[in-house]
């Protein structure tokens, strides 16, 4: 369990006591949901080896209870080879957190930042591995800094004067 503080009352908008007090544990991690699609093999392995790579990201919270939160982190890669799709590969890790006496925003900072931060490198390492065992060459996905994603999305939403309860699609 870690205890998260903001001692110059920055960052997240909230006040050093309600902060202090709050706890943050991760309680579980598991894969929700996988998909790997090869729709040209065998003929895609003659082809000249120069893909294209297309990940795109979401995430999404779930309250479980007052202290629970699901957060599930979609990652979805389209590799595609000219016109021909060479895979595509989506998976869903999901991780149960506890948030207990944080503020509300603050916990949605955490939800969109620290939590899809947590379990990118599982789902980095799922989509490695199904690539390689597809037949494909191992493909590593680079790192992703979810706190300029979150800012991204808060940026647009101020802008259109939208709020997303659910998640963040990136």
């Amino acid at each position: 369990m870690t205890d998260i503080s903001d001692k110059d009352g920055q960052g997240t908008g909230t006040t050093e006591a309600n902060i202090k007090a709050g706890q943050f544990a991760l309680q579980k991690i598991y894969v929700k949901d996988i998909s790997f699609e090869t729709p040209h093999t065998p003929a895609i392995f003659a082809e000249d080896w120069a893909p294209a790579v297309n990940m795109q990201l979401a995430s999404e919270a779930s309250h479980i209870n007052n202290e629970l939160t699901e957060i599930v982190l979609t990652v979805t890669v389209t590799t595609t080879v000219g016109e021909k799709t060479a895979y595509l590969v989506e998976t869903h890790i999901a991780g149960i957190f506890m948030f207990k006496g944080f503020p509300q925003n603050a916990v949605e900072h955490m939800a969109a930042t620290v939590c899809p931060n947590i379990l990118f490198p599982f789902a980095r390492e799922l989509v490695c591995d199904l690539v390689t065992r597809g037949g494909f060459p191992q493909l590593l996905l680079s790192p992703v800094n979810f706190e300029a994603l979150y800012a991204q999305q808060k940026r647009q939403n101020a802008e259109t004067g939208t709020r997303e309860e659910s998640g963040t699609r990136h």
